[in-house]
């Protein structure tokens, strides 16, 4: 298990998911994997630990809330302001993955936005996600075993078209504020890692696409992602319920560029 991506704090939560797993699904973990932030551009202070867990049957039989449970207890919720990280933990089952087709359905998902849903023991039943076509990209490319075979050994690749596919969908789900309002910060870098993509190819850390995109968005859109930014990297805090006009506009923007950009300008 190699965790020298992250801090000493996110190391010991891990390592205590790893410690978890064979004690709550036994032999269904195919493996467990890191991806995200902590291994593209390293962890920023409000960036959660990404995790992919593969199992090789469905959680079922109460073992999904009891999951959820024991991730709560190792989860840091931001709000608190506690030392360690939120986890954001993606669960999929092979059979739902492998062979690959787009979308795929996700067997659960854990993060912190759900926090207040979990305590609740509102969760989530097994959905079809067409973000696992970008997780499973990364998790690909960049992904760290830290349980079980390298990740290139138990996924599938996943065509450049169908990457093409979920960035676009992803792109036309934030219709209008309702769509938005309480993710602005979220959504805004989240377009703007979409923009990148869709002209360079690959995945970017959420600070570097959207300095990319300010030297490429009109001037006029450009003070709202730059906070996003600023907030991303813990320079400052937004109050967005200020901003919503000035939000709505740059996520137009950006929608309307990428949306006009050639369909195969993410293969080059």
């Amino acid at each position: 298990m190699s965790t020298t991506a992250l801090d000493t704090e996110s190391r010991a939560q891990v390592a205590r998911v790893v410690d978890l797993l064979p004690r709550l699904l036994g032999d269904d973990v195919v493996g467990l994997y890191l991806l995200g932030s902590a291994l593209n551009g390293g962890l920023r202070p409000k960036s959660d630990v990404d995790l992919m867990l593969a199992l090789s049957r469905p959680l079922g039989d109460g073992r999904r809330e009891a999951l959820v449970e024991q991730l709560l207890a190792i989860s840091v919720d931001p709000r608190l302001g506690a030392p360690g990280r939120p986890l954001e933990v993606t669960v999929v089952v092979l059979d739902d993955v492998r062979p690959w087709r787009h979308p795929a359905k996700r067997e659960l998902q854990f993060g912190e936005w759900l926090h207040d849903d979990f305590v609740a023991k509102r969760v989530e039943p097994p959905v079809i996600d067409p973000d696992l076509t970008l997780l499973l990209t990364m998790v690909r490319q960049h992904g760290v075993a830290l349980m079980g075979p390298p990740p290139t050994e138990v996924f599938d690749p996943v065509p450049p078209a169908d990457v093409e596919r979920a960035l676009a969908e992803t792109v036309a789900q934030w219709t209008g504020e309702d769509t938005w309002r309480g993710e602005e910060k979220n959504i805004l870098l989240a377009l703007a890692r979409i923009w990148m993509t869709r002209v360079q190819g690959g995945f970017f850390p959420k600070d570097v696409a959207a300095a990319w995109a300010l030297e490429r968005l009109p001037p006029a859109h450009r003070p709202v992602l730059e906070s996003a930014r600023a907030a991303y990297l813990g320079e400052r805090e937004v109050d967005w319920t200020r901003l919503a006009g000035e939000v709505g506009d740059c996520l137009r923007s950006m929608k309307g560029i990428i949306e006009a950009l050639p369909s195969d300008r993410s293969r080059r």
